[in-house]
This record gives structure tokens, sequence and C-alpha cells, in this order.
């Protein structure tokens, strides 16, 4: 079970997406878990085969828990006896991925990966025998009111899951569906889920909050920014793009926040069993208000890297799946700093809270009309307060000062970005 956070302390499994036998990739999607804050979706962190699958669907797990033995395709067959089998599980230390993560055989090397059980035999409607199915695929067969029993399963001995619900809820005719939502859901059952997501995300984040002040001797930084010339070179440059294309000032900030950690690299990283690890990129967690309350900070990766065009379109891209709860584990555990932006809500400033085991934090009040002095002259000008908020036992004040300098810096010069 993976660390997607420092406020995760364990996971439900709701859905398998492999199978033994199965080969899989890097990268590759292999399980759903459900969190206090939200539905994610678990990668793979090596190629191999499924041995086995361990952890069960709709099984509450600690992190660190294996959920899964995955060996190597490369693995030799033989009648040797095998080596204690190391567990395949993702890392449990947030934004840090193991040099190589290493998986045996819990059996004898020449033994095949058992073949999945046969599908059990769909079941009529109005008969009692339960049907083998995974918690998500039968709360989305409750709201779309489709009676399991009348589904073939294609996950793990051919058990229904998520997928298998979302086909044959578009294949059925709309108003069918409505009639039997509106016979099958109770208005409290309808109800208790998000309400209980909403008390677990906020539990979730207290207690990280309170670990974070607690643990972390955190110092505080503000710097006024004038926002003038890039506001107008904005401007100009939107002018001629259809809206769906123009780039909000939010990309701004964010390519001048992640291009100035180059030069303050002590403020990117994470603070882990007594020592400051650097990251190995500049991935800015960017947090992300979901509707109905709570916040998640997925990664956006690389994003020093990145165009303007292509962090405004990162932006849309991971705003729109975090608010419909299709993150993956790598956007949980990968940011090297987290920045937080409350200017469209009409806030001036913001004194942000230190995300553990990261050790800084930006945050962005609204870019308002505000009296300007310069050079013996007094205008009025577009101006951000911008706050950094870092770890003294990583960082100290005047390593933050320069980082908000280069930050300010980049911001007069747009063109930069």
């Amino acid at each position: 079970m993976p660390s997607l956070g420092a406020d995760m302390d364990s996971g439900t499994l709701l859905e398998w997406r492999v199978a033994p036998g199965d080969r899989v990739t890097r990268g590759q999607i292999v399980a759903l878990v459900d969190t206090d804050k939200a539905e994610i979706e678990i990668e793979c962190w090596q190629a191999g085969v499924v041995e086995r699958l361990i952890a069960e669907v709709g099984q509450k797990l600690p992190v660190g828990a294996p959920l899964a033995w995955l060996r190597e395709e490369s693995e030799a067959v033989s009648t040797a006896k095998p080596a204690t089998p190391a567990l395949a599980v993702a890392p449990a230390a947030t934004g840090v991925r193991p040099v190589r993560p290493v998986f045996a055989s819990p059996r004898a090397p020449d033994a095949r990966p058992p073949a999945p059980p046969p599908s059990r035999p769909r079941v009529a409607v109005g008969e009692s025998r339960r049907v083998h199915a995974s918690p998500l695929a039968r709360r989305l067969a409750k709201e779309r009111g489709l009676d399991l029993a009348s589904l073939a399963g294609s996950g793990p001995g051919g058990a229904v899951i998520a997928a298998d619900v979302q086909r044959a809820a578009a294949a059925e005719p709309p108003a069918e569906r409505v009639l039997a939502v509106a016979a099958s859901v109770a208005p409290t059952e309808a109800a208790a889920a998000p309400r209980d997501r909403r008390e677990g995300m906020r539990r979730a984040i207290a207690a990280s909050m309170a670990k974070s002040k607690r643990e972390i001797p955190h110092y505080y930084l503000e710097t006024s920014i004038d926002c003038g010339h890039a506001l107008e070179w904005l401007r100009a440059r939107n002018e001629s793009r259809p809206v769906s294309e123009r780039v909000l000032p939010v990309a701004l900030l964010l390519a001048a926040t992640a291009k100035a950690l180059r030069r303050a690299p002590e403020l990117n990283g994470f603070f882990l069993d007594g020592a400051f690890r650097p990251g190995s990129g500049v991935h800015l967690g960017v947090a992300v208000s979901l509707r109905g309350g709570g916040l998640v900070a997925p990664a956006l990766r690389d994003a020093d890297l990145r165009s303007l065009d292509e962090l405004m379109a990162g932006l849309r891209e991971l705003t729109q799946r975090a608010r419909e709860g299709r993150l993956r584990s790598s956007e949980f555990s990968d940011a090297t700093l987290t920045v937080t932006s409350l200017g469209d809500l009409g806030v001036d400033r913001v004194f942000p809270v230190i995300y553990p085991p990261q050790v800084a934090i930006v945050g962005f009040g609204r870019i308002a009309e505000a009296p300007w002095a310069e050079r013996g002259m007094l205008a009025v000008r577009p101006v951000v307060r911008c706050t950094l908020a870092a770890d003294h036992r990583v960082s100290d004040g005047m390593r933050g000062a320069r980082f908000l300098a280069e930050l300010a810096r980049l911001l007069a010069r747009p063109e930069e970005l």
C-alpha cells in the first residue's frame, strides 16, 4: 500500500485491474485504492509478471502492507529453492522512490502462476446469492440502478469491476436507469458517502497539519511583487488566442516559482529520516479545492521545464481529474514543493503550513491594485503578495529571501518564462 501523503495511514483496496499471470509495465495502473481524500489509481513501480494477489478487494490495509507478489520477466526458471521473497510495494516515503523495487516468487520458480478461477455463473435477478464484485462496482451499480447479478464480470475470478458497470450503464436506456435509481437509492444512503468522505478528509488534513506545526520549525517570509509588466505582456499574448487556449496569471506564478527553485534547491525536496533529500526534479504540488469541501495537492511534474502553454494545459487537466477523482498515486507522492493560490477568492495574503515531508510551501494572494513607490514616484500598480513558509532544519531566512527575490525578478521579465 503506497503512501499518498503524510496524512495517509491506510487505504482500502477497491479494485484490482490485473490478474495473476498478467505482465505489467512501469507506470501501469494496477489497482484502485480509496483513501480519506479520494479514490486513487495505483501505479506499478517496476515491470514484471503478477505472481499472486495478496490483498483482497474491500480490505483496508496500512501504508507499507504488501498488495501483490511480482516476478521479473527475466527471472530464470529453475528448480532451485527460491530466495526469501521481497514485497512488491510502492515506496512508503512520499516523493522518494527506491532505486530498484524488487520482487520474487513466494513459490517455486518453476511453478506457473495459478490460472484465474472460472468466471462465476451469472445469477438471475432476485436470487439471494452474493455476486463477486468490487466495492466501487457495487456503489456504481447502486447509483445507476443496475443489478450486479445481470452483469458479466471481467475482473479476476470473474468479478464485476467498475468498468463492467460503466459499460452496462452506457448501454442501458436513460429513462429505465433513472427510474431504477429512484427506486433503489434511499436519500440518506446517497448523502452518507459524500459526508463521510468530507469528514475523513478533514480529519486527515487536520492530523497532517498538526504534525507539521508540531514537528517542523517554520519560518515565514513575505514580499510584494509588481505584476504590471507581466499582466500587460500576458494580455497582449492572449489577444489573438481563443478563450480555451488563453494563459491565466496563475500559470505565470507557477512558472516563476518553478524556475526560481533552480537557484534554491534546498527548498525543493524532502526531510526524511533526519536528513534533507533533494527532489529529482521540480515537481510543483498545486493545491486544488474539491467540490463539497476539502483539498488535494497533486503534482505538476518537471514544472520548470514546461512552457507557459504546457503549464496551463497541465493545470487545467490536473484540476479536472482531481475534482473527478481520477488522480494517480505518483501525482500524490512526487510533489517536491506545494503552491497554494487563493487570489481568486479575494484573499490578500496566505500564510500556508508546510506539507510534510516537503520543506517549503509558497502562497499567493490576489493580484490587486495598490500604491507602489519606485524611484521617488508613487503610482497605482497591480501587486501580488507572495509568502514563503520553509523548514529551518534545511534552510534559513537568507536562502528564502534569495528565492523570493529571484521569483520577483522572473515575474518582472515574463518573456523569460
